[in-house]
């Protein structure tokens, strides 16, 4: 750990998010806390002075999608100035359950940032697909009870279940509404009075909206909106002009955040930007800073007298290069370098390995097919969560439904990690791959093994890797090429430094990319093909399933 915090005194602009000012002033910091800010008598910013302001709040994220355990997580994100996330333990809670929350509590407890946490409100996310574990009411309010730090019920997906005030859905937000918690939401796509009647059962934000017009339907009903800009889901454009009339009920979240990018920066990226774009800084500040702190109750300094003193120290109001990032009075981080030490990481997993054969992964005509065979085709986006459907002829060969490499339709695949069952094949659009496959055992949501790939030999070699590491993200290429990320802890996260997690995961994005993939993310663009409760067309361990119907359909028809 850090040695305790020392009384220091800072010059430098400070930013006054209650009075929306910004002016010189000396900050001093005493056990921890600001003791006291002595304005010089100037009313303007003194140029030759770096600028103090409360530290970025991340609002909503899966830091196990950072590949990192949560205290690798913070030394790489205090280095952005980054003090504190929202962080939905939802993936882990689907591997191990309760105690995979629990987990992330004591590993973020080790080091000097503040995690708040949320209890998982959907574990399982559907009874389409098989998870590792269950999170019950029961569950929801022992962690209520026994861990006061857990500081909200997490995203609740099964909006459908809300609409129709399913008992079971309601009596999560009943508990944490009995225990002071607010509901995260989770509802793409819902608008008018669909929008009404979740927000009005006590959902309290969402973080799905991927335009304009249906944010401010959630807006309209007192929900507040979280402007996600991730390593795959991107709806910063979509939704940053809204900032100038809602700006006290926006926040900025990454939902998702890949090693490679964290490395890069963080929510300080998203405040750039709309700076960049003429939004008005002390109401991007406002978003940034403010609002998470406010609405989750976080117990995070805001760069007042009596506050913990969270802040961060930046060369200016435009590229908020992060000088110092401090947290209870401890410097954290200093010119873009953790000073947070690591700690032991344990590993925890539930992974049943049992490898898989090239037939596995075939798929049969029909045999009561008279005719052209059609394949339902999941089309992928970069940048987003949701796909589109397409049915299209399917090519055939020796009595099999064949990918057609040419025409971009490659097979998907997702591979029960819990117990012994048949591959579930489907086919899909958008990834490019021009030979090989790719692996992964981060799934959303249950975290089965998900795999796509151009010939049924690199499918079941991607996922044998994935096997074999009890978890991981395999990439495996036509002449041979092989390289996996292994993810011992719940098959979601590496036990390495950050760093080198970072320059791992680097080199297999690499290796996808060459194989012709054009995303930008494509291991994180596969873990979301497994995401069901996002439209419209998705693969589970059980079948393709039809997001908008909400049923199971058959691929070849």
């Amino acid at each position: 750990m850090l040695p305790m915090s020392a009384d220091f005194s800072l010059l430098a602009n400070v930013v006054d998010l209650f009075a929306n000012t910004i002016r010189p002033a000396t900050v001093r910091v005493a056990a921890g806390r600001i003791a006291a800010i002595e304005p010089t008598g100037a009313t303007e910013p003194d140029a030759a002075l770096p600028y103090a302001l409360p530290g970025f709040v991340d609002a909503h994220v899966h830091v196990e999608s950072s590949l990192l355990v949560p205290s690798e997580f913070a030394r790489l994100a205090v280095t952005h100035g980054t003090v504190a996330t929202v962080s939905d333990p939802h993936e882990i809670g689907n591997v191990l359950g309760v105690a995979g929350v629990q987990y992330m509590l004591q590993n973020g407890a080790q080091v000097p940032f503040k995690f708040c946490f949320g209890a998982p409100s959907c574990v399982p996310a559907t009874p389409f697909e098989t998870a590792g574990a269950e999170i019950t009411a029961a569950d929801i309010e022992l962690l209520f009870k026994e861990h006061p730090e857990i500081g909200y019920l997490a995203e609740m997906m099964n909006w459908p279940g809300v609409l129709s005030r399913d008992a079971g859905v309601m009596e999560k937000i009943r508990l944490a509404q009995q225990y002071g918690r607010p509901v995260d939401g989770h509802a793409p796509g819902l608008r008018g009075a669909e929008a009404r009647r979740y927000a009005e059962a006590g959902i309290s934000t969402d973080h799905e909206c991927f335009t304009a017009e249906e944010a401010l339907d959630k807006l309209a009903v007192g929900m507040k909106i979280l402007i996600r800009e991730g390593s795959a889901a991107r709806n910063f454009e979509a939704l940053i002009d809204l900032l100038p009339a809602h700006y006290e009920n926006l926040m900025f979240c990454s939902d998702d955040k890949h090693p490679d990018t964290l490395v890069l920066g963080h929510i300080n990226q998203l405040v750039q930007r709309a700076v960049a774009r003429g939004q008005e800084v002390l109401k991007v500040l406002r978003v940034a800073c403010r609002n998470p702190v406010e609405h989750y109750r976080l117990p995070v300094g805001l760069l007042r007298v009596g506050d913990a003193a969270d802040f961060i120290v930046v060369d200016d109001l435009t590229d908020f290069r992060v000088r110092q990032t401090y947290l209870d009075g401890q410097l954290v981080a200093e010119s873009g370098q953790t000073r947070i030490p690591a700690v032991p990481v344990a590993v925890v997993n539930n992974f049943v390995a049992s490898t898989v054969q090239a037939a596995d992964f075939e798929l049969q005509v029909p045999k009561t097919k008279n005719q052209q065979s059609t394949i339902r085709v999941i089309e992928c986006f970069d940048g987003q969560l949701i796909t589109a459907r397409h049915d299209v002829p399917a090519r055939v060969g020796n009595g099999l439904v064949l990918p057609d490499v040419a025409r971009d339709i490659l097979k998907l695949s997702v591979v029960n990690r819990y117990q012994a069952a048949a591959p579930a094949v489907a086919f899909i659009q958008g990834f490019g791959l021009k030979g090989g496959a790719l692996a992964s055992s981060v799934g959303h949501d249950s975290h089965n093994i998900t795999a796509v790939g151009c010939d049924d030999e690199s499918l079941a070699r991607a996922v044998n890797l994935v096997m074999e590491a009890r978890g991981g993200l395999a990439a495996v290429g036509p002449n041979g090429q092989e390289l996996i990320l292994p993810l011992p802890v719940a098959g979601l996260m590496s036990d390495r430094e950050g760093y080198h997690v970072a320059e791992a995961y680097a080199a297999v994005d690499a290796l996808a990319k060459q194989l012709g993939s054009p995303l930008q993310a494509p291991f994180m663009t596969l873990s979301f093909m497994a995401l069901l409760v996002i439209p419209s067309l998705k693969l589970s361990d059980k079948g393709l399933f039809d997001g908008e119907a909400f049923r199971f359909v058959e691929a070849v028809v």
